[in-house]
């Protein structure tokens, strides 16, 4: 009977804690089914102005993550004090929680930040030719934590973007042309201009080469080599025809060269043999 009693002052007590924090309970879930409709709601919203906006598209689901998922933190902290956590603790908790998981994930945090000011500050975007870190590709996607490039062998390259924004990068695509530097070797014995005419009438003849006034083709002496004269050819032209003007004139420059009666020289040295007997005597 002493047991029943017992066990009847218990069922009491935790009911009556139960019945008290029933009304907490019941707030805090109404705050949670309300806060997750408000926040789909602002999620909607957020949406809307960027489908108004030109932004980039990885950069409007970065900042729609971010907006969502710190409204989410936000709201959690919220239900829990409303249970009766204090809210100093709780955010103690969150704070150690944070710090601990901050050290075990130092690459992972540092291709995040790389991610974000990639974003932000935008030194590529998708579909341009970049060259970073040893590789040389077009940019397929802009993620938070790693660049994808697609190479010319139709490689995949996935570049981590915290060493990608602390590296050097060069955006070939940015300024929608570029100026192509081809060298060209000629003999000593053969006609400096001549070639040159060869080589200008060559790109002056491509329609796709850019002719304006300030952007004329030019051929000039670059270097007396050891075993030939170097002439270094440079136009411009956009980047749609950049290749394919590129391999043409490396070939068709050589073709007109060797048609014109001018060499191409091999590396080579020359040796001079001495006979020591001879000048011993």
């Amino acid at each position: 009977m002493e047991k029943l009693k017992d066990w009847d002052v218990y069922v009491e007590r935790y009911a009556q804690k139960l019945i008290d924090f029933l009304p907490s309970l019941i707030g805090a879930v109404l705050m949670l089914v309300i806060g997750m409709w408000l926040i789909k709601l602002l999620n909607k919203l957020v949406r809307r102005f960027f489908d108004k906006k030109e932004y980039d598209i990885t950069l409007e689901n970065f900042i729609a993550s971010l907006i969502s998922w710190g409204l989410k933190i936000v709201l959690f902290v919220l239900v829990v004090t409303q249970l009766g956590v204090e809210s100093a603790s709780l955010i103690a908790i969150i704070g150690a929680a944070g710090l601990a998981i901050g050290l075990a994930l130092q690459g992972s945090l540092s291709n995040f930040a790389g991610g974000v000011l990639i974003l932000f500050l935008k030194p590529f975007k998708v579909g341009d030719f970049i060259s970073a870190q040893g590789i040389d590709g077009t940019v397929k996607e802009i993620s938070i934590f790693n660049t994808r490039l697609t190479t010319f062998g139709n490689q995949l390259a996935i570049l981590p973007n915290g060493k990608l924004s602390n590296d050097n990068i060069i955006n070939y695509s940015s300024e929608g042309i570029r100026r192509e530097k081809l060298t060209f070797g000629i003999g000593y014995d053969d006609d400096i201009k001549k070639a040159k005419e060869v080589l200008m009438d060559l790109v002056m003849e491509q329609e796709q080469v850019i002719k304006t006034e300030d952007k004329m083709p030019m051929v000039a002496v670059a270097e007396l080599a050891d075993s030939s004269v170097n002439l270094t050819l440079r136009y411009w032209a956009t980047n749609e025809d950049f290749w394919n003007l590129h391999w043409l004139v490396i070939e068709e420059g050589k073709i007109r060269l060797e048609a014109a009666g001018i060499s191409i020289p091999y590396p080579q040295r020359d040796v001079h043999h001495f006979n020591l007997e001879a000048v011993q005597k």
